[in-house]
């Protein structure tokens, strides 16, 4: 032997692409036996950009700019290129920022009534197979069970009156009971509601809900719930403690 060192290296070697196109970071293998040529070639098909307006620069594994990579004829296994290196590449056509920029192009419009005639339209598809607001007696049976649940609450409603007493069975919730101080609908959901000042602080509110004030009674002892959940009778207020005297 003469004493000579034999450095063993991996043919392919995996970078790390960057450029200027695009602000996604993309990993590719590349052999180190190719011409800088070679691999900008590569690149084109990865990006996008045309290999005589590319700019290619290496950065280490830690991304600090170790050099340019100008040389069309070099080999990439003359650069020093690591595992997990990154190669950015510069687009100086300008050809590709500007068509990326959604801003700079123009708008395509059709008319709504051209549209409408098409079939290759996603209107046209979903008229086709009834989809969502197309599919009439879906549409029409969502309409009458919601007019039905509104009748119901309504109905509920006009059965319950201001200052009666009453019991409240939410799902989920233990039952309370307290006094009715609002019946009507509101603004912070549609329906029908009924306000409630509970015995206990076991409400969320003072009967002030979004800034609007519906009625008045402490804080954490005010509600709203559905009239279906609210029974009215005769719930006398308990003496808390009295009977533990």
């Amino acid at each position: 032997m003469d004493g000579g060192v034999t450095v063993v290296t991996n043919p392919l070697v995996n970078v790390r692409l960057t450029s200027s196109i695009s602000s996604f970071e993309v990993q590719r293998r590349f052999n180190r036996g190719i011409s800088i040529a070679e691999l900008k070639g590569k690149l084109e098909m990865v990006l996008g950009a045309t290999p005589s307006c590319m700019d290619l620069d290496l950065f280490s594994v830690s991304d600090k700019f170790l050099q340019k990579m100008d040389d069309n004829e070099a080999l990439l296994g003359s650069f020093p290129v690591d595992d997990d290196c990154r190669i950015h590449v510069t687009d100086r056509s300008g050809q590709m920022s500007e068509f990326s920029d959604v801003s700079k192009v123009e708008k395509f419009e059709i008319p709504e009534e051209s549209y409408e005639k098409r079939t290759d339209s996603a209107r046209s598809f979903m008229k086709k197979h009834r989809v969502g607001v197309y599919n009439e007696e879906e549409m029409a049976k969502k309409k009458a069970d919601l007019a039905a649940r509104e009748e119901e609450q309504k109905a509920a409603a006009d059965a319950i009156s201001v200052g009666s007493r009453c019991q409240v069975q939410v799902s989920g919730q233990p039952t309370k009971l307290g006094t009715v101080m609002y019946v009507g609908t509101a603004d912070f959901k549609p329906g029908y509601w009924v306000g409630l000042k509970y015995d206990e602080p076991m409400g969320k509110h003072n009967g002030t809900v979004s800034g609007k004030q519906y009625f008045e009674c402490e804080d954490k002892y005010g509600g709203f719930v559905k009239p279906q959940n609210v029974t009215v009778g005769d719930f006398p207020e308990e003496d808390f403690g009295i009977d533990e005297m």
